[in-house]
Order: structure tokens, then sequence, then C-alpha cells
């Protein structure tokens, strides 16, 4: 029987061939055994660092995470607790001491009494129960910020559901996240890893409300720049600052859902001024000055209206504090604003201009 050339040898066992381009074997390379070096390792100092120089740099465009205030138990507030008791007894029976005699004087005078006492006690419930529900709103936003960490951190499905589920219902009255919404609802059984999942709603939900944040930070930096630079007196610059940055920072809080009452703005400033203090913003005076000021600025501008420049500035770190605590998820997906952002708005066509040296 003759075998045809294209005709496979079927009694041909299986073998294994190089899929290299010549037809020369391939000798691997012998293993190196593990061995030391001979020579002097120059270790540079911090100050010489390029890296650590361009980290400080970068640490002035985007501020750092704001930590999260943990509740721990305080004397002081057991003790404020205590005597806020005490005081409201006392005011208590001196209200019922008011009413007895107003009834044992006329007896349409002590009702009338006790129904401006009703009234009264209407409107302080109303009002303590706003107050309650806007702090819940803040306690709201923390806890997706924080679930959203740890569904970022542990990869769980479950949790990252959570997350969006709880997001949209925060961020339900903001028509700016109808066409997100509308995204994750057509997508929700499509992407099952849930970091994926976070970003995605952090780039369909919370990107229209982060330019939004971005206009109002700059909004207010412009302001405060602006008046600060033509104010006669240092008190109308301190009492103008403080009533924009209160604005802001209310502002900031309704935007992404927290609309707190005026126990909440207390403790939303308190913790905005906390982040400020810890991660060393406020303390930037100099070093934001030259800046600003060293890029040819000096030159140019007057020394009030290089205050005013500075003030704007420091308006603007303010707000992006305010915006990365009241913001539920944090920057992952999208780039956090900085310093930077906001200087060539401030100082339109005078960041750029050259420095001038005498030799």
């Amino acid at each position: 029987m003759t075998k045809t050339p294209n005709t496979p040898d079927p009694r041909r066992r299986p073998a294994s061939f190089s899929v290299d381009s010549d037809d020369t074997p391939t000798v691997a390379a012998p293993r190196r055994s593990p061995r030391s070096f001979d020579g002097d390792v120059a270790v540079v100092p911090d100050a010489e660092d390029p890296f650590l120089a361009a980290t400080e740099i970068l640490s002035l465009d985007a501020p750092p995470l704001a930590p999260v205030r943990r509740k721990r138990f305080s004397f002081m507030k057991l003790a404020a607790g205590a005597f806020s008791i005490l005081i409201s007894l006392a005011i208590g029976l001196w209200v019922d001491a008011l009413i007895s005699d107003l009834l044992a004087r006329n007896t349409w005078l002590g009702y009338a009494a006790l129904g401006v006492l009703v009234i009264g006690l209407a409107a302080l419930a109303l009002a303590v129960g706003r107050e309650l529900i806007g702090i819940a709103r803040l306690d709201a936003v923390q806890a997706v910020r924080a679930l959203a960490v740890k569904a970022t951190e542990t990869g769980h499905p479950h949790d990252a559901g959570l997350v969006v589920t709880r997001l949209v219902s925060l961020l339900t009255a903001r028509p700016e996240t109808a066409r997100g919404r509308a995204t994750l609802k057509a997508s929700e059984d499509d992407i099952i890893d849930a970091p994926h999942l976070i970003d995605l709603a952090e780039r369909e939900l919370l990107a229209p409300l982060d330019i939004k944040a971005r206009a109002l930070i700059l909004g207010a930096s412009k302001r405060v720049s602006v008046v600060t630079a033509v104010s006669p007196r240092a008190v109308v610059d301190l009492a103008y600052v403080l009533f924009e940055v209160t604005r802001l920072v209310r502002a900031m809080a309704e935007l992404y859902g927290g609309r707190p009452g005026k126990l909440g703005m207390l403790r939303l400033m308190r913790d905005v001024l906390a982040h400020l203090a810890v991660t060393g913003s406020i303390a930037v005076g100099d070093s934001l000055a030259q800046q600003v000021l060293g890029h040819g600025l000096a030159s140019r501008l007057s020394a009030r209206l290089g205050e005013g420049v500075i003030n704007g500035l420091m308006t603007a770190r303010i707000g992006i504090a305010a915006m990365d605590l009241c913001r539920p998820l944090p920057f992952r997906a999208l780039k956090r604003p900085g310093i930077g952002d906001f200087m060539a708005d401030l100082t339109p066509g005078m960041g750029a201009a050259p420095v001038t040296r005498k030799d």
C-alpha cells in the first residue's frame, strides 16, 4: 500500500515542536544565584529629594481627604445635658406657678396663658423636629460615604448595590441626576463588580453636582476677592467673609442632599474648620501668597488687590473642604478640585506673567 504525501501517518506518536523562527534550539540562560554588590549608596536629604518636592507641590493643589469625626464620650457633654435638664425643670416650675397665679386671679387670663404655652410648645417641637431631620440627613450622607469606602475595600456586590440605592434615594430631588438615575437603572444587572458599580454611580450622579459645586465655590471666591479688595475696614472684611463662607457651606450641603438646620449647620461648620485645622490649610498664607504673587503679579497688583486675591483663594480652600465633607462619595472616579482650578479664574491673564531677574 502506497502512502500519499498529504495523508498523515496514523502511527505517528505525539511530539512537541518549537515555534521559533529558526531551527536552532533555544538554550535557556543559566539562573543567577543571589549575591550582593559592593559600592557606596548615596542618601539624598529630604530637602533635595525631587519626588518629595513634587509631592509637596501637589499637596497644595489637592487637599487630603476629610477625616470623619468619631463620636466619643465627653464629660462636658454629660454636664451640659444634666444642667439642661435642671434648667428645663426650673422653667417648667416657673411656668406652672405663673399659670396657677393667673388662674387664681382671673380664669380667662389663666386659660389664655395656657393656650400661649401650648402654641409655644408646639412651635418648639416642630423646630426641634426640623433640626433633628437636618442632622439625620447629614448622618445619612456620612453613612453612605462610609459604606462606599467599605464596599470598595471588600468588593462585596451587595454593599455596592446598597450604596447605589441609598445614593439614588438621597439625590432623587435633584433634577441634575435624572439622566444618571436612568443610566443606573438600565445597567443595574450588567455590572457585578463593586468598585466599578460605585465608580459608575459617582460619574453619573455626582459629576453634574460637582460642576455646580465648583460654580458655587468660584462665585463665592470672586465676591470675597472683590469686596475685601475695596472695603475700607478689616471688620467689614471679616464679617463679609464669614457671611460668604456660611452661605457657601450651606449651599454645598443642600446641593449634595444634606439640607442641614441651624444646629446641623453649626456642626458642619465645626467639621469644616476642624478639617482645615487638621490638614493645615489655614496656615498657608505665606506659601499661598508666594504661589500667587510670585508669578509676576506683585508688579501688577496693588497690595489691597493682592490681599483680595488671597482672601478669595482662602475662600476657595474652605469651599473645597466643605465639598469634600458634604459629598456622599469620596473622590475616586472623578478628580478632586484643587486650588489651582480656581487660580486662573480669580487672576485672569496674570498667572502666566514672566518673572524678571536682576543680576
